[in-house]
């Protein structure tokens, strides 16, 4: 079966404190968000910009992400530039997150694209990066791509 046009549309997380996660994600990305559920036993947040529905938290997990077994690796967000990256980091460290390496790398050695890598509250990975400009720090992995390997 051929589709024209593929592409990603939303992204649906899991997450155990749904208003923390919403705080979390609406300071770092900037979401706005589209509709939510806050009371009940269903509760979820649509999060997007400028309309358009790009995460849906749900709040049915306990625990923290397991990296260890089959399933999302780590969820990426392409900004326009560095400086963009750069804004992020600022806000991550305001917040308290700690980018698992020290700040913005490159994607892998040689590599001009790259970002910041970190974790939500829930300890889901995360990235933000820009296609270019990444490439005055060093490779953190040698041999094999940043992002797979945090």
């Amino acid at each position: 079966m051929s589709t024209p046009a593929l592409r990603t549309g939303h992204v649906g997380l899991n997450v155990t404190d749904l208003t923390r996660s919403i705080a979390f994600y609406r300071q770092v990305f900037d979401f706005e968000v589209l509709d939510e559920r806050n009371d009940g036993e269903r509760r979820f947040a649509f999060l997007g910009r400028e309309g358009t529905l790009l995460v849906t938290l749900w709040q049915q997990s306990g625990g923290v992400f397991p990296v260890d077994r089959p399933g999302l690796h780590h969820l990426s967000f392409q900004v326009p530039d560095i400086e963009a990256v750069r804004r992020a980091e600022a806000t991550l460290r305001a917040l308290g997150v700690r980018p698992v390496h020290d700040g913005i790398v490159p994607h892998g050695e040689g590599a001009s694209s790259g970002g910041v890598f970190f974790t939500d509250p829930d300890g889901i990975r995360l990235e933000i990066y820009a296609p270019s400009g990444a490439d005055t720090a060093p490779a953190p992995t040698q041999g094999a791509p940043t992002c797979g390997f945090f």
